[in-house]
Order: structure tokens, then sequence, then C-alpha cells
């Protein structure tokens, strides 16, 4: 397997090699269900290559993602604080592969290590704080501005510049219809910032696209940038 997983990495060596003697090395191929809205969390994940999306699935048909997650945190921390089952499904936007912990194992190594609970919490704070953020871009910021701040993250999550995305998991991504993404993706390549065909997009220029994304790019990358810096 290759990659790391930054919250593992952060733990001291005794305990990350407490915590991965109980996972399982696995690979995640994209569209792959890490947790499911409504249904009790089995297993925690801790990605080292790919990307996740937490998704809101509406009644209506409806769907858009409030959040993102790599290798720099896990998936299933929800678990950890309660009792309720997730709000959002979790699902692979990029095949990748990471290691898998029963839910079970994880808890008593959350209860019995302050350890593990400070590194599992600040990155549970990131992903919250990302959650508030992405509400608020999905309310107020132009598809454009969206979907630049979305490939952007993805690339950054992703560590690659040709990111797999289709009009209709744009559009679902970014709580739009299909001809928006068409015609915001058109724009941006008419202006020479990303290079779109056959299901994949290729950001030719990093800097015009981050001009284009809205300031909540910026926000939340720099919010992943420093975990776990504080010991």
């Amino acid at each position: 397997m290759h990659g790391t997983n930054r919250l593992l990495q952060a733990l001291s060596p005794r305990v990350r090699e407490q915590l991965l003697a109980g996972a399982r090395s696995v690979a995640l191929p994209q569209r792959y269900l890490l947790t499911q809205s409504s249904e009790v969390t089995h297993d925690v994940y801790f990605l080292t290559r790919g990307v996740a999306s937490f998704v809101i699935a509406l009644r209506e048909g409806e769907s858009a993602e409030i959040g993102m997650v790599g290798n720099e945190g896990m998936v299933g921390s929800h678990c950890l604080l309660g009792s309720y089952a997730p709000v959002a499904n979790c699902v692979m936007q990029i095949a990748g592969a990471g290691f898998r912990l029963p839910a079970s194992d994880m808890k008593r190594l959350f209860d019995e290590s302050a350890e593990v609970r400070h590194r599992v919490l600040q990155g549970t704070q990131q992903q919250l704080l990302t959650v508030s953020q992405i509400a608020a871009c999905n309310r107020l910021h132009n598809a454009a501005e969206r979907l630049a701040r979305w490939l952007l993250t993805a690339a950054d999550r992703a560590e690659a510049d040709i990111l797999p995305l289709t009009q209709e998991s744009a559009a679902q991504m970014l709580g739009v219809r299909r001809t928006t993404v068409a015609l915001t993706a058109g724009s941006l390549q008419r202006s020479g910032l990303i290079r779109y065909q056959r299901g994949q997009v290729h950001i030719v220029d990093r800097a015009g696209l981050t001009a284009v994304a809205c300031d909540c790019y910026r926000i939340t990358r720099a919010m992943v940038d420093c975990l776990y810096s504080i010991p």
C-alpha cells in the first residue's frame, strides 16, 4: 500500500502500532460506501490514498457535498462521540486505499488513550468547521467559484492534477443541474484553466483556478494544513 495517513503519523509509534494491530489494509474503489446515512457505523477508515465525500441526499432526489476527506483524517469519527447515526453518506469519490478498523476497537482506544482522543478530536473539529464553511459556500457562492474550489480541494487530497469527474457526479456534489456544470466547466476550459474530456478534469492553470475559486478554498485548506501541529 502506498501513502500514509496524517492522523496515524501524528500518533506516537507505540500507540500507532496498537491501533493498527486490529486494522486491515483495504482497497477502496470509486463509489465504495464507507458510511451510510441513518445506519449504524460498524467500521472506521483511515485513508492513505484517494478522496471520500460526505454527501447529503434528500428525499426529493437532490444531493450536495458537505465535506471531503483524504489522508489527513479518519472516516467514522461521529460514532465515537455518541449514538446518533450519520446524516450523510461517505463515499469514495476518487479510488484509493486505507486501513479499516472495527468501530468497537476504535471506541475502546478512544476511551482509553488520551493521545488517541486528542488527535481524533483535532481531525473531527476540522471536519465540523469545514462542514460549516461549505454550508455557507453552497448557499452564497456561484457555480464557477464552487466548482473551482471543489477541483482544487480534490486535487490537494488526491495529490494529483488529473481527477476523474463526470458532469453527473459534479452536479451531485455541488447541488446544481448537469447543464450548469457543463456551462461552468466549459467556461473554465475556454479560459485555459482546466481541460475536461471523457470524464476527466486536468487542472492546467492552478494559480488561475485559485483566483476563480471562492475564499472558502483558502480557509478550508488552511485548516487542513495546520492539522496536528499542536502536540
